[in-house]
């Protein structure tokens, strides 16, 4: 057994690890299910990768969480994160597909900005993507094409051109089945807008602003147990406008039935959680389009 950390500085540093066929300095495709037998490993990252999971992977730590990887879900890590689990001497047979790349290969190209779109990367255990039976055949298809091209003779520049064009098509898909995924949780019972306006009424009710100020977007995605950066796609597929949009909204609302009840506009500042009534007339304007004297 060892607790020791696997450095993945490379991705063929994983795919030695695992005994898996090293294909290309900057990408690895890994089927799993073709590998004989392989071993846990805590994991940190210097690469991007995305593990298709086919089985279902319990026990993993993610961070200081643990977490349980169901079978059909598509998890993406960034450099700089911690993952997987210690080894134990166990052996295990893992089933489905990793993709793993370097950020070399994003230098100077239109992929490398683009990355930023794809915030899937920062994304907690428990927002993994959980892919239909369809989005899953789409997937495995891409890694399939990619690793047939790393199979094939290099010829330089152009291979590296056709490695980050497949790498953009799959995190395009990624972003498109993210987008369902949200659709359908923004419009459940009792959907994501209703949540969000039931903890910024308690948040108020509750007097929260006279110590903390106005309601953030961490404390809004904290209180619905998301991540900032998933709770903020979310809000973006259901409104098209950005969380902090919404909330501004939201309290523009609440100031406008003060306004109507008589109080001044630095009052009504103050009572909101604002520092100044200037950032509250500032707010209030690019929200309404006009100042709050105006409306009064």
């Amino acid at each position: 057994m060892s607790n020791t950390i696997l450095h993945i500085r490379s991705v063929n540093d994983y795919a030695r690890y695992i005994s898996a066929p090293e294909l290309h300095p900057l990408v690895s495709v890994i089927h799993y299910d073709e590998l004989t037998a392989m071993r846990h490993s805590l994991n940190s990252y210097e690469v991007y990768a995305l593990f298709l999971n086919d089985g279902e992977l319990p026990e993993l730590t993610y961070g200081t969480v643990q977490y349980t990887m169901p079978q059909h879900t598509l998890m993406c890590v960034a450099p700089g994160q911690i993952g997987g689990k210690a080894d134990t001497g166990e052996i295990i047979q893992a089933k489905g597909w990793a993709l793993l790349f370097d950020p070399k290969l994003l230098h100077d190209t239109f992929l490398g900005k683009q990355m930023s779109r794809y915030r899937f990367f920062s994304y907690n255990t428990s927002e993994p993507l959980m892919m239909t039976e369809e989005e899953r055949r789409i997937l495995v298809d891409c890694f399939e094409h990619l690793r047939a091209e790393l199979q094939t003779q290099s010829d330089g520049t152009y291979q590296l051109t056709v490695l980050a064009s497949w790498l953009s098509l799959i995190l395009e898909y990624c972003l498109r089945f993210y987008s369902r995924q949200f659709k359908m949780q923004s419009t459940g019972e009792k959907g994501l807008l209703h949540r969000l306006e039931t903890v910024l009424d308690s948040y108020y009710l509750q007097g929260q602003q006279v110590q903390n100020g106005l309601p953030t977007v961490s404390y809004c995605a904290s209180e619905l147990c998301l991540s900032a950066g998933y709770f903020g796609d979310l809000i973006h597929e259901t409104t098209g406008d950005t969380a902090t949009a919404f909330i501004h909204r939201y309290i523009v609302r609440r100031a406008n039935e003060l306004l109507r009840a008589g109080r001044s506009i630095s009052t009504v500042a103050y009572d909101l959680g604002f520092q100044a009534p200037s950032h509250f007339s500032r707010v209030y304007k690019k929200v309404t389009g006009i100042p709050p004297s105006a409306y009064k």
